[in-house]
């Protein structure tokens, strides 16, 4: 199983992929990171949580725009929480998300063409 780089440690890693080669090692945790983005249901995921009160939302605010059961849902969060996207704070009986501060700028950073 490959271990997941989370998505803040990419700049750290990786210069943007238009100014050098990238590593074998650096294009296999980079292409994990970019595999939780590219699944529609993520990506909606991100832009309802960024677009909600207070930047954050509960699984409950989701499952329904999103058509998707609660255990699909929770299973799309769990992946972008691994890849370093989201944020996840139990309250109660409740997990809510928040994006990442910088998160998604440093996957733009590493496609930047600078």
């Amino acid at each position: 199983m490959t271990e997941l780089l989370p998505i803040r440690d990419l700049q750290a890693c990786c210069a943007p992929i238009t100014r050098e080669p990238v590593s074998v090692l650096n294009a296999e945790s980079l292409a994990v990171s970019l595999k939780a983005l590219a699944d529609p249901a993520r990506l909606r995921i991100l832009s309802m949580v960024a677009a909600h009160e207070d930047a954050e939302a509960c699984v409950c605010d989701l499952t329904e725009p999103l058509g998707l059961s609660q255990p699909t849902v929770s299973h799309h969060l769990k992946v972008l929480v691994d890849a370093g996207y989201l944020t996840r704070s139990k309250r109660g009986t409740w997990a809510y998300f928040a994006i990442v501060p910088g998160s998604l700028d440093s996957v733009a950073g590493l496609l930047a063409t600078v």
